[in-house]
């Protein structure tokens, strides 16, 4: 072959394979027809392996780069086009009339984000210099002044350290005859600690909110003349365990009664449970209070592999979300969270992926979930093989969409779980049966390689199908386990900056501030306000920390203190 010439590659499948050779069979002698078949069943297996091996090469472009977008128009660029060119009428006639309509100044004051957006903003309120209400109005000398509901609204924001000092320099005065030293008295707003508890509520809203990492903050504070040695944000995060931890128990302990959990986990690094440290047998207080990370599920061995599991449980319309940290994986985690479930309640449901590593195993029958498999797993498949087999992909990423778009249109009509269910099976139930028999005609008529990329892709779908369709069966069943998925990113975002935790203490104290953060943020609490009330108050959080869940916090505070509004 000439150097430099590209071979083109014809996609050929075992029937058409077939149907070849059956074709010229007669004209060939035995023993040629032997190597021809050899040859074109060599090709097929060839194909079949660079496919494979071009998939599992996309997977580790996303490992290494990130993943691209999924949206089915991203993949098929043409076929967005096509439906573009559809409207395409409808939107010249939409461009004609904004054309003809004559453009205003954009008004002052009408930006990305309204007044309303800042509820953590200072609030001042500033009166009219010559007038009140009930005066006689200065323009018309008729009317009468009365105050209007919403007031005119300006917004500042200034820049400022994470965290800001403040010096008091108390005057000292030294008798002349006797050398006796008198100090003025320290004012009552300054705290008996010299970091107050904002201070370690705002690290840890850095560090295991936002995944900064600790010699990044020091950095900043040093340059802003603050400094904030890495070592000393340890000591303050650390030193507020004992006021967080009664919360974080409780959170699994209603958690446990919740209705639905998603579950799922990902790799972490805990160095002193990793090679020669664990080796040398270093021991240091169990992550959780029911951990054994000594043996495998079965017992019989140590595990050698670390993750950090996410549970995100739906209770009473809340969102709970927990972080366990250590060899255990999602199912064994959220098994020891079943275990604290009150009796009488009725089977949870359950949404993971396929791996049967998310199940939870050895549970007493009450316990045992109704378990349904993300649709969005099984979707990926299809992704990663689309440019190999885009026509049949297509026609499977389509019709999925349908049923998002439905499950969509349930959410923005904000129907109960049984009339989505009722307008899931009328709807999505029709697609989701095509679907299947598709499946099964493309492999149970050999038209694609029950090995190849996409026969893999079906074959996972269909091993799965009855999990897959829990929500066309179960009232409030989901399509996918985006819920966890999103809730994970926050300890990926503090793995891809601060790479591993030391110790298994600080994965505890890492998985107690994200699972009250996290949680917080699902329930729109303020969570520098929240994490300030628990620290400052943390005598009687401890009492009854059924009381300062993020989502009625604000009710014990009110009685504690004669403000209303949680400290700042």
């Amino acid at each position: 072959m000439p150097e430099g010439k590209h071979v083109k590659v014809v996609e050929v499948n075992q029937s058409e394979a077939e149907q070849i050779l059956g074709a010229v069979k007669a004209s060939l002698d035995p023993d040629k027809y032997e190597k021809l078949s050899a040859i074109v069943h060599g090709y097929i297996y060839v194909l079949g392996v660079l496919r494979a091996k071009g998939t599992a090469i996309k997977r580790l472009r996303k490992l290494i780069f990130g993943s691209g977008s999924e949206k089915t128009g991203q993949l098929f660029p043409e076929q967005k086009s096509k439906t573009c060119a559809d409207d395409s009428a409808a939107q010249k006639q939409a461009a004609g009339q904004a054309e003809a309509k004559e453009e205003k100044p954009k008004r002052k004051g009408h930006g990305r984000n309204a007044a309303a957006s800042y509820p953590g903003a200072k609030r001042i309120g500033v009166p009219h210099a010559t007038l009140k209400p009930g005066d006689n109005c200065p323009g018309c000398l008729k009317g009468k002044l009365y105050e209007q509901t919403h007031p005119a609204v300006i917004v500042r924001i200034v820049g400022q350290a994470p965290l800001a000092a403040t010096l008091w320099e108390l005057e000292r005065l030294r008798c002349n005859l006797c050398g006796e030293v008198f100090t003025a008295e320290t004012p009552e707003q300054v705290g008996p600690d010299k970091y107050d508890e904002s201070a370690a509520a705002m690290i840890a809203m850095l560090r295991y909110g936002s995944g900064t990492p600790s010699y990044r903050l020091a950095n900043l504070q040093q340059s802003l003349g603050i400094p904030l040695p890495y070592s000393t944000q340890w000591d303050i995060v650390h030193g507020k365990k004992a006021a967080i931890e009664p919360v974080f128990k409780e959170l699994i302990k209603q958690a446990a009664n919740a209705e639905l959990f998603h579950n799922d986990d990902t790799t972490m690094k805990v160095l002193s449970l990793m090679g020669k440290s664990q080796q040398a047998g270093e021991q240091e207080e169990p992550p959780h209070p029911e951990a054994d990370e000594d043996k495998d599920a079965d017992g019989s061995e140590k595990r050698k592999g670390i993750f950090t599991s996410g549970i995100v449980a739906l209770s009473g319309g809340r969102k709970i979300a927990l972080y366990f940290t250590g060899h255990r994986h999602a199912g064994e985690n959220l098994r020891q969270v079943l275990l604290q479930r009150a009796k009488g309640l009725g089977p949870p449901m359950q949404m993971c992926d396929g791996l049967s590593r998310n199940e939870p195993k050895n549970l007493p029958e009450a316990l045992k979930t109704i378990l349904g498999n993300c649709n969005a797993h099984a979707r990926r498949r299809f992704v990663e093989v689309a440019h190999d087999f885009p026509e049949e992909c297509l026609h499977v990423l389509q019709e999925l969409s349908k049923v998002y778009n439905n499950d969509e249109v349930a959410r923005r009509l904000k129907m109960t779980d049984g009339h989505r269910l009722l307008f899931h099976q009328a709807e999505s139930g029709p697609v989701m049966g095509r679907l299947k028999k598709w499946m099964k005609g493309q492999l149970g008529e050999k038209k694609v390689e029950p090995n190849g990329g996409l026969g893999e892709a079906i074959g996972y779908t269909l091993k799965r199908w009855r999990k897959l369709v829990l929500f066309l069966r179960v009232p409030g069943a989901p399509l996918d386990n985006n819920a966890v998925e999103r809730a994970l990113k926050k300890l990926i975002l503090l793995r891809k900056n601060s790479l591993f935790y030391k110790t298994q203490n600080g994965a505890l104290v890492g998985d107690m501030y994200m699972s009250l953060i996290h949680t917080a943020e699902l329930c729109r609490a303020n969570v520098f306000q929240y994490l300030v009330a628990l620290m400052r108050y943390a005598d009687t959080v401890a009492k009854t920390p059924g009381d300062w869940m993020p989502w009625n916090y604000t009710g014990a505070l009110g009685r504690l203190t004669s403000s209303v509004d949680p400290p700042r």
